[in-house]
């Protein structure tokens, strides 16, 4: 039998943290300690800003991307190019893609990839929210920049054959890119050579 050092409260916060992507058990101690530590340095305004988190942003209507204003940021942008779709797994591939600086287009995310084995197909992402937009007529191409994982690269393959009889070009990510790869983790310059080079599926 384990014997109880710290308040539910702590335990709570130490649970609730290891749950993050990255962060086990261990390291969500840490976390928490350092958290407590520096309570009104740190802890205050991270609980502020959780809580305005929860209160203002949310999933934009159009593409999927987290804002505070809905149509979000992106799509609202006049000066973005609007015959271009980039199709993200994720909105942190959005955010890895704007940091790169080499996109001006508009994006959608997918919310995922396909994965069988664990139970999501087409239904459980937002390939029938993409076919709306391009439906619209406004698009030209739609570029897939999905992670270079089999997963991805099958997801990939499904909505550029839902696609096609759409007329508009469908493209994806080329060199630059490493097999297993994914979006979030690679440097500017990587995802700069995968765009320049991108190719028509």
């Amino acid at each position: 039998m384990s014997k109880k050092i710290a308040g539910p409260e702590i335990e709570r916060l130490v649970q609730l943290l290891a749950r993050m992507p990255g962060l086990g058990p261990r390291s969500a101690r840490k976390a928490v300690l350092a958290l407590l530590k520096r309570r009104n340095e740190l802890l205050v305004p991270l609980a502020d800003a959780m809580q305005q988190a929860v209160d203002k942003i949310a999933e934009c209507p159009q593409c999927g991307n987290l804002d505070t204003v809905a149509p979000c940021s992106i799509c609202q942008d006049t000066r973005r190019d609007s015959s271009m779709i980039v199709v993200v797994e994720e909105v942190g591939d959005i955010w890895a893609l704007e940091r790169a600086n080499i996109i001006s287009a508009r994006y959608h995310v997918l919310g995922g990839h396909l994965s069988p084995l664990d139970g999501i197909g087409p239904d459980q992402l937002n390939i029938a929210g993409l076919l709306s937009r391009v439906a619209e007529g406004d698009v030209k191409e739609v570029l897939l920049a999905l992670n270079a994982t089999v997963e991805g690269q099958s997801t990939a393959h499904y909505v550029s054959d839902q696609l096609s009889a759409s007329g508009v070009a469908v493209s994806k990510l080329a060199q630059g890119v490493p097999i297993g790869g994914e979006l979030d983790y690679l440097d500017e310059g990587t995802l700069a050579a995968a765009f320049k080079a991108r190719r028509k599926l």
